[in-house]
């Protein structure tokens, strides 16, 4: 293949015939949906959880629970409530996975991965997302076919669109893509029924068309921030999780660009529990808090969800976690006084039964993640190009007084911090406006350098003699493998922009053109074999007309400003077109 030139032209967005939009925000901690009827996100829909358990809340928790032969049993409140009422013996023998979103965040990717549940024995990774996946899928039609008795809605009537963090690799999104078809969401990988949003961006467009009256705030500009073309800011997703965050500007008709590539870190809400877990884990002594969790997971599972619910409370005050029968019956095995544990022990207290956590110590939990997002929004505001107007602050996370008032105290004298009063909802809600208009985002920042294999005239001043190549007629010497730059990471991409390039064969009876992609963190690469470089996807297009010889060209179009990469090629003489079905899961 040798490189000729390029252009930029653009296409309609992809449509469907799709009835209803259907986000769904797959948290780490917690997971909902909401949905509208197609064209309506006027009258966007949501649910309550937990009821039933005298509970009333826009999501419900992550987690799942397989019976001993790893059949789906529950998910969300109705897994964490069977599990808790688990004795100990019951509790090992069935498989409950919390917080398993984790496991696609920063690490190697493939089908075969495994997820370690409660009971140490490990479940496929697939299995847990797409059952997770289903469920809410099945949820969420029964609620909407219960609710509109005119019609019964099925899968196949839907736009899906699933929400993941901006800081997810390629590799995650498409994981996410698998289990959605697993689940039955779509009936093939690339189908469009299947938006990825991402998170932050989600928020973004929630947020941008709030009035003053929807966040939490004592004043505000009246002018929504759709209405005001040039304003910048910042979006933190603050999740269980990741915080996640990106920077948006407001241009023409409520427009948005991105200004600075996603970025963030695993520093949410589960750092703050593992900090107050391993805090108990001091107090009480490794070994007798180790043996503890062993032998009594679902009592654990209890007093690690009181102190979640109570960690994000709007109150300054003091919180009050209660202690279950076999921990005081665990301490009082070793004949000490269980408010012994406490006489050195600044900023906790024993208290008729429950262990009592001032609130500066509560405070003090939240240090590491606290200042994780302060750097990372300092750095932000500190990029010349970029001047912020507001800090939003979304999430569940974002739900904590604590959180909301440290960046506020960091950051409220240079510019305005909101949060939503719906700040759980931003997300999903916002993933619905995505799902009914894409575009609305109209660029983003490429978070790789993307590449393709090419082969080009061999030029001895330039090129490696080892990648020399000679074609079949002897007419065309060429070197080979060298990596041919299609975008460059911290560019700036257009959503609807399709970059179309053209290639010719080397050999006159050449049948078939091999394309090879490729994607790196490096800015500049010379050969796709060099260290950092990693292949994403390949496909063949036929040429099966030969009568032109090495005069006939193929074009490859590809898209890189959505929220995934899509890519077709096309030979310009049969007009035989093959679709690029990239793969970033390792093997």
């Amino acid at each position: 293949m040798s490189f000729l030139s390029y252009h930029i032209f653009y296409r309609t967005p992809f449509s469907n015939m799709a009835l209803l939009v259907i986000a769904v925000d797959f948290g780490t901690a917690y997971s909902g949906y909401c949905f509208s009827v197609k064209g309506k996100q006027e009258n966007i829909r949501s649910v309550f959880w937990g009821m039933e358990y005298g509970f009333r809340l826009p999501k419900t928790p992550t987690c799942i629970l397989f019976d001993e032969n790893k059949k789906f049993m529950k998910f969300g409140f109705d897994a964490v409530m069977t599990y808790t009422k688990m004795n100990s013996i019951e509790a090992n023998k069935f498989y409950f996975i919390e917080n398993f979103k984790m496991e696609l965040y920063n690490k190697m990717i493939s089908k075969n991965l495994m997820i370690c549940a409660k009971n140490s024995h490990p479940l496929p990774a697939l299995m847990v997302f797409s059952e997770s996946l289903q469920y809410l899928k099945d949820h969420a039609l029964k609620t909407i076919n219960v609710t509109d008795d005119t019609i019964s809605y099925t899968a196949e009537d839907v736009t899906w669109v699933v929400t993941v963090p901006a800081i997810w690799g390629p590799a995650a999104k498409q994981f996410m893509r698998l289990a959605a078809q697993k689940a039955g969401l779509i009936c093939s990988i690339d189908s469009k029924n299947l938006i990825i949003a991402l998170e932050p961006e989600a928020a973004s467009m929630w947020c941008k068309q709030l009035p003053s009256t929807g966040f939490i705030s004592e004043d505000g500009d009246q002018d929504k921030m759709e209405d005001q073309p040039g304003l910048e800011y910042v979006v933190v997703d603050c999740g269980g999780g990741t915080i996640d965050i990106t920077v948006h500007k407001v241009i023409e008709d409520g427009f948005l660009k991105e200004l600075h590539k996603a970025s963030g870190g695993d520093w949410g809400g589960n750092h703050v529990d593992n900090n107050f877990r391993g805090f108990l884990r001091d107090i009480f002594h490794p070994d007798l808090w180790d043996t503890y969790e062993k032998e009594h997971p679902s009592e654990v599972q209890k007093l690690m969800y009181d102190f979640s619910v109570q960690k994000c409370s709007d109150q300054e005050e003091d919180i009050l976690i209660p202690c279950y029968y076999n921990f005081v019956q665990s301490v009082q095995q070793k004949n000490k006084k269980i408010e012994d544990f406490f006489e050195n022990v600044k900023g906790a207290s024993w208290s008729s039964g429950s262990i009592k956590i001032k609130y500066e110590k509560l405070k003090g939990f939240y240090d590491y993640s606290v200042k994780k997002i302060i750097a990372e929004v300092q750095a932000i505001l500190e990029t010349p190009e970029i001047n912020i107007d507001y800090i939003l602050l979304v999430g569940g996370f974002a739900a904590s007084r604590i959180l909301r008032q440290a960046i506020r105290n960091e950051f409220s004298r240079r510019c305005r911090v909101l949060c939503p009063c719906d700040a759980q909802l931003a997300i999903v809600k916002g993933a619905v406006l995505f799902g009914n208009d894409p575009k609305l985002i109209s660029s983003r920042i490429s978070a790789l350098t993307y590449g393709v294999a090419e082969c080009n005239t061999f030029d001895p001043a330039i090129h490696d003699e080892k990648q020399r190549r000679v074609n079949k007629a002897g007419d065309y010497v060429y070197c080979t493998d060298l990596f041919a730059k299609l975008v460059e990471k911290g560019k700036s991409v257009g959503y609807n922009q399709v970059t179309n390039y053209y290639y010719y064969p080397i050999n006159d009876d050449q049948v078939a053109m091999y394309f090879q992609f490729f994607s790196t963190e490096k800015l500049n690469a010379k050969y796709v074999d060099e260290p950092g470089i990693k292949q994403i996807g390949h496909f063949t297009v036929n040429m099966p007309d030969i009568t032109s010889g090495r005069n006939r060209r193929v074009r490859l179009d590809i898209k890189f400003g959505f929220t995934e990469l899509e890519a077709t090629a096309t030979d310009l003489t049969s007009n035989n077109t093959q679709t690029l079905i990239l793969n970033f899961l390792t093997e």
